[in-house]
């Protein structure tokens, strides 16, 4: 199986993205998150998932993810473990959080910013923290990720802005021109500020 994949892009958008690797394009589906990340790249490397689905009860449908980095790659495989989830509901999840405010949310089981996604009801949402959660706790622990639980200004702003309707691609964008100019800012000012910069 493929790990990932390295090489020119050739083509992307916000919900796939070809790379051009030993002269063959591949065509890899991915987050808002990813994309935010390699938008501005002309070559990168993605950790991949190739996911099936169908086959007996309907036609086979095969699908390559791509990741920009492994932690976002676990916690798509992790999400998709749960039954009554599909791969286009986890990739709707990162595209709305960051794998930290995943994990977070999980861990605090904070329901009402999982049913904040599109798709995502309080049955899912509550199925999620219960399966996940203790899990998770235990990676936090052994992993030491205390940015799980600490997150940066940036990071919160970036939430609350997400949660305001703005893709997160917008607001990271926004955020990173308000910090260039100005610095680090306390959540709120840098939420106000980033505001007037969309």
């Amino acid at each position: 199986m493929l790990a990932y994949i390295q090489g020119n892009i050739t083509h992307k958008s916000p919900t796939h993205v070809v790379i051009e690797s030993g002269g063959l394009g591949y065509l890899l589906q991915i987050s808002l998150n990813t994309f935010s990340k390699i938008q501005h790249q002309s070559s990168c490397r993605l950790h991949t998932h190739l996911h099936l689905a169908g086959g007996l009860q309907g036609p086979l449908s095969v699908q390559l993810f791509g990741f920009y980095d492994e932690a976002e790659k676990q916690i798509f495989l992790q999400l998709l473990d749960i039954s009554g989830i599909g791969a286009a509901t986890v990739r709707m999840i990162l595209s709305s959080l960051s794998p930290e405010e995943i994990q977070r949310a999980i861990v605090n089981e904070n329901a009402s910013l999982l049913e904040s996604i599109k798709g995502i009801g309080p049955k899912t949402a509550k199925r999620i923290i219960l399966e996940l959660k203790d899990k998770i706790s235990k990676e936090v622990k052994s992993t030491g990720a205390a940015s799980v639980f600490q997150p940066s200004s940036k990071q919160e702003a970036l939430s609350a802005l997400v949660m305001l309707g703005f893709t997160r691609a917008q607001a990271d964008q926004a955020l990173d021109r308000v910090m260039k100019q100005q610095g680090d800012l306390p959540t709120e000012e840098l939420i106000r500020q980033a505001l007037k910069n969309m």
